[in-house]
């Protein structure tokens, strides 16, 4: 998938996400390979956000390819499994990184 594509998938699941019972979590995603990019997952007051953009004041940030990230949205990749293996590495509270990716998987 190429970053747009990803970006959209994304905000598609953010606006059917029941998101009423999470506090503040904000998440930049760093995508590398030949078509990443950068963007953010907020949640606030039960809203989901998906913006294009850094997060200077994010809980914390996560990096990995967009292949994995595809993976790891539809299940197919433990998101655990993926930080053991180096695949996925965590910038910041790595208990808001697990607490993300059970939103995510």
């Amino acid at each position: 998938m190429t970053f747009n594509e990803i970006l959209e998938t994304v905000r598609g699941k953010a606006a059917a996400a029941d998101a009423s019972n999470y506090g503040f979590l904000a998440v930049q995603v760093n995508l590398t390979g030949n078509d990443g990019g950068v963007f953010y997952i907020e949640i606030k007051d039960g809203r989901v956000s998906v913006e294009p953009y850094e997060y200077i004041d994010r809980s914390c940030g996560i990096t990995l390819s967009n292949d994995d990230f595809v993976k790891l949205m539809n299940g197919e990749l433990d998101a655990v499994k993926a930080f053991t293996l180096g695949r996925l590495k965590v910038d910041g509270d790595l208990g808001k990184a697990l607490e993300f990716s059970r939103i995510v998987g």
